[in-house]
């Protein structure tokens, strides 16, 4: 599916279609796991022309979706961006790893490792002025006036990003954790591959992106550090990824009573209109017939997944963060 947009989302407005062709064509590059990498330097010097462009567009409250991947992240950016105001960008690791090149975690643009924990002291007046560039210029060129970025890590920055765009607004998405982990682990499955020697897989180049998280984030978790040099040797999916959620979802329970931020319970979104009429309110987004009527149409509740047996040195603290979250 080209720009993740169907039939439906083309058939209902011409207009959005053209943004969500724009922005996956021009502003959000090609990780390591999909095909056309060759346009990654288009991209990146179509970032640096904007950024000398007078055409730039005043950036208002930017909506940035975060929580873990696999969890719904993408239906909710996709439906967001059919609203006639919104310029929807699929984690645009690209942008942000020009913007900051110390930030790409999975490896996709940059060969340094990157830094899972961003705040205000990472960032510059020169990086403001970039940054709000070309999000301006993406505002002008997608003719759209509202912009909504999926970049799930960006919950472990969320003051890099305030310090960028005070006026941003988060939208915390957290889902069931098996649903979640069984998803992270059939990606894998189907979209990793070995290249020039190397694995690239929901963990990055060479598992890059599970060792930062165990180096940056689970060293710092008062539960789980005790079962580091454990936990740092998995290698199935379903506990790396259930160690990923855990780790997420902490942080998301952290910053979820600030007033820039919504938490957003996946299993509510599709199923209650009214909760969806609350996020457009809380993006100070009008209603709008398509957001409306696409939802209606590609939203349903997920089939169950079974749980799994995990490893004894998280099975508990996954329990625990899911009985927080409202789950069983």
């Amino acid at each position: 599916m080209v720009a993740q947009i169907d039939g439906r989302f083309t058939k209902r407005t011409k207009l959005k279609a053209y943004t969500r062709y724009l922005s996956y064509a021009l502003y959000e590059g090609r990780p390591l796991t999909t095909k056309g990498q060759w346009i990654n330097p288009l991209v990146f010097s179509l970032y640096k022309l904007q950024e000398v462009l007078p055409t730039a567009k005043e950036v208002q409250s930017p909506v940035f979706i975060l929580g873990t991947g696999r969890s719904g992240t993408t239906i909710l950016g996709v439906t967001l961006g059919i609203h006639r105001d919104v310029g929807f960008l699929n984690e645009p690791k690209a942008m942000w790893s020009h913007l900051y090149n110390n930030e790409d975690i999975i490896g996709s643009y940059q060969d340094k490792v990157g830094q899972y924990y961003l705040d205000e002291s990472d960032v510059t007046e020169a990086l403001k002025l970039k940054a709000r560039k070309l999000y301006g210029n993406y505002l002008r060129f997608s003719l759209s006036n509202r912009v909504v970025d999926k970049y799930p890590e960006l919950i472990f920055r969320i003051p890099f990003v305030k310090g960028i765009f005070p006026d941003a607004k988060f939208l915390f998405l957290y889902r069931n954790g098996w649903d979640t982990c069984h998803s992270i682990k059939h990606w894998s499955e189907r979209l990793g591959l070995e290249k020039n020697d190397e694995t690239h897989n929901w963990w990055g180049k060479n598992n890059r992106k599970w060792y930062a998280l165990c180096e940056q984030v689970l060293l710092h978790d008062k539960e789980l550090s005790k079962h580091y040099e454990v936990i740092k040797e998995y290698t199935d999916h379903v506990s790396m990824a259930a160690v990923e959620w855990i780790l997420t979802m902490k942080q998301g329970i952290k910053i979820m009573d600030q007033d820039c931020v919504l938490p957003v319970k996946y299993e509510q979104f599709v199923s209650d209109p009214a909760f969806r009429s609350q996020i457009l309110n809380f993006c100070n987004l009008s209603e709008d017939q398509n957001f409306n009527g696409y939802c209606k149409e590609v939203l349903k509740m997920p089939s169950k997944k079974e749980p799994v047996i995990l490893p004894d040195e998280i099975a508990e603290e996954f329990n625990r963060i899911m009985k927080l979250l409202g789950y069983e």
